[in-house]
């Protein structure tokens, strides 16, 4: 299906695949210096992301992968007349002890329409466009690098003589995990910034495959050193770390936010403040028969720490210093 009709059939689901790849940047870069802010976030090299660097690689890529995710998700579940389960394999055996059967998740087809509708976003014909495809692949790949085989038993009285399995997609938050670290690891290329060639985005990928036959396709790569996102710069829409939350005595939190506020506030040149807020939430929740639930409102009294700049002026920091540290936390 192509056309206007594809649109009409596939856009809802583009959009929202789009939305939760940006919904999951933002949960992945919450504690660091850049946090994924919406006015970075237009992947058309025409009027958005016309720089390359390490963090708009993971835009790409992360919203490549949530478009699929999400047409392909769409696809099993029967919301589309045109496909359904990946059956290819149905029948056939797998292994010892088991064969393919059940509803495995149709990538094929998620991966084909992401492309159509993703791709089809990077009009240009530079090196950058070229660097932004490869990314938008190699945030495909990463759903089909996180998938997972899920098997059910067989047998007189639950023996599990035999076993039928299918491919089905992990939790998108493991694709954004997988991802984070393939951003963690991203290789620089040096290149000319010269346009490439004309043509669509097929050309397009065949220009990838030649220029970047020794770069593996689940990599992703950036041509440009990232700016100082410590301080503030309105006209490529970075708000500087001044001001921002960051987290201290929090049980249960990950690695990177527990040291969030040395990396956004001490390394920065900044101060940790410390403020306490008031916060209204629902509480004491009870169940009337029938058909409501019935809430009393509590106030509770929280810390929260932010970095602010120091009495006299902000501190000097050294951006190459402060970059070799973030590599090896």
């Amino acid at each position: 299906m192509t056309g206007p009709k594809a649109f009409l059939t596939y856009a809802g689901s583009v959009q929202m695949g789009a939305q939760s790849g940006i919904q999951e940047c933002k949960h992945q870069f919450a504690w660091e210096r850049w946090n994924c802010p919406e006015n970075t976030l237009q992947l058309s090299t025409h009027i958005g992301l016309r720089s390359a660097t390490r963090e708009t690689s993971f835009v790409h890529a992360i919203s490549a992968a949530g478009v699929m995710y999400t047409l392909t998700k769409n696809c099993s579940m029967g919301d589309f007349d045109n496909c359904g389960c990946d059956d290819s394999r149905l029948g056939q055996t797998g292994g010892r002890g088991w064969i393919w059967g059940g509803c495995s998740d149709n990538i094929a087809f998620g991966e084909k329409i992401s492309k159509q509708f993703v791709d089809a976003l990077e009009g240009g014909h530079d090196s950058r466009a070229a660097v932004n495809l490869h990314n938008n692949e190699a945030g495909r790949l990463a759903i089909k690098a996180t998938m997972r085989k899920a098997c059910k038993c067989h047998g007189v009285s639950g023996s599990c003589s035999i076993q039928t399995c299918w491919m089905q997609l992990a939790d998108f938050r493991e694709v954004g995990n997988y991802l984070k670290m393939k951003h963690e690891n991203a290789k620089k290329l040096e290149m000319d910034k010269r346009p490439a060639r004309a043509g669509n985005s097929a050309d397009n990928r065949g220009v990838i495959a030649h220029t970047f036959r020794s770069i593996a396709r689940t990599e992703l790569i950036y041509l440009e050193d990232s700016p100082d996102y410590c301080v503030k710069n309105l006209s490529l829409g970075y708000q500087g770390t001044e001001g921002r939350e960051c987290l201290k005595g929090v049980k249960g939190t990950t690695q990177r936010g527990k040291k969030s506020c040395r990396r956004l506030c001490h390394d920065c040149g900044l101060r940790v403040v410390e403020k306490r807020i008031e916060i209204v939430s629902s509480c004491n929740c009870k169940f009337h028969w029938c058909c409501t639930v019935k809430c009393d409102k509590c106030m509770q009294v929280v810390t929260k720490y932010y970095c602010a700049r120091r009495e006299g002026g902000r501190k000097p920091h050294n951006k190459t210093k402060r970059q070799h540290r973030a590599r090896q936390q």
